[in-house]
């Protein structure tokens, strides 16, 4: 058999364990009561973020100050009204959005970044320490401290708190990664795609990159609970979201000088909080206990 020949079967084996792999994570993961709940969640705050304006009946930030500080449950506004007769529950629906939308975009920025520096520092020795030295200096520094200090340079916005904490999930990516890369480079079959005169570039992004796949994903997973968290403390700061913008950590901010004629303003938004970070993060280890490699795949 050519060594061409070789590569093709090697590939043909790779795509069924994959598939065959897919589906036995896909059962570990159903099994895990922990983390059905935790998709739950993460569905229906994905539904209320793309729905918000059909299942909302009010602008989330147009006031109303003959109606201020409404208790829940009433007519017109289940949930209540703030201290500028603002709807509490179209605020906490269209809160959900930026929080996501927030999320996604910071750890997407991260994985990005984390991927390549990852993945050149694994893959060359030469770039290595140079790569793990910058992604040491990074470690340095507290993560909040650090989101926070991107933000005083770059200024407050919503946009340089995705950028603050993409900055931040980096370094922690990268480690990951390089992980990955120093296992996986010395299996046989990058060593045959190497004497077959695979570029370096072809070699990681279509053989090494995909066979990382698993914990880059858990990682993800995790990250977005970080990252809805430190969107919602800065914002609390007044470092990320700036009013009107119903955003749930500066909604907390807001509510709690009213915490004892008015409490719904702060536990609602901090309960959404607490079930989204406690979503992707029962999620993630639901994740990592699926695709533990001590467990034998069937």
């Amino acid at each position: 058999m050519t060594m061409a020949e070789t590569v093709a079967l090697t590939s043909i084996k790779k795509e069924k364990k994959k598939e065959k792999t897919f589906i036995v994570i896909t059962k570990r993961l159903l099994k895990n009561k922990l983390a059905v709940a935790g998709l739950i969640i993460i569905a229906l705050q994905i539904a209320m973020a793309i729905f918000a304006p059909f299942i909302t009946f009010h602008d989330p930030v147009k006031q109303n100050l003959n109606l201020s500080e409404l208790p829940m449950f009433s007519e017109n506004h289940w949930l209540g009204t703030d201290n500028y007769g603002r709807d509490v529950w179209s605020r906490i629906v269209y809160g959900a959005r930026i929080s996501l939308i927030v999320g996604i975009v910071a750890v997407t920025l991260g994985l990005i970044g984390g991927v390549i520096l990852g993945m050149l520092g694994g893959y060359y020795k030469k770039l290595d320490g140079l790569i793990m030295r910058i992604v040491d200096l990074l470690f340095s520094f507290p993560g909040i401290l650090l989101a926070m200090l991107i933000i005083a340079i770059l200024g407050t916005s919503l946009i340089n708190v995705a950028i603050a904490i993409s900055i931040w999930s980096i370094p922690t990516c990268a480690r990951i990664v390089r992980g990955s890369v120093l296992s996986i480079k010395e299996k046989e079959y990058i060593m045959a795609m190497k004497s077959l005169g695979a570029s370096d570039l072809r070699i990681m992004f279509k053989h090494i990159l995909p066979n990382a796949f698993a914990p880059i994903i858990v990682f993800a997973t995790m990250r977005m609970a970080t990252a809805i968290l430190s969107t919602a403390s800065l914002s609390y700061l007044g470092l990320g979201a700036q009013p009107p913008t119903p955003e749930w950590g500066a909604m907390i901010s807001q509510g709690q000088a009213f915490m004892w004629t008015s409490p719904h303003l702060t536990i609602i938004p901090g309960i959404a909080i607490m079930l989204t970070v406690f979503a992707f993060n029962v999620v993630g280890d639901g994740l990592r206990d699926a695709i533990d490699p001590n467990m034998d795949i069937q």
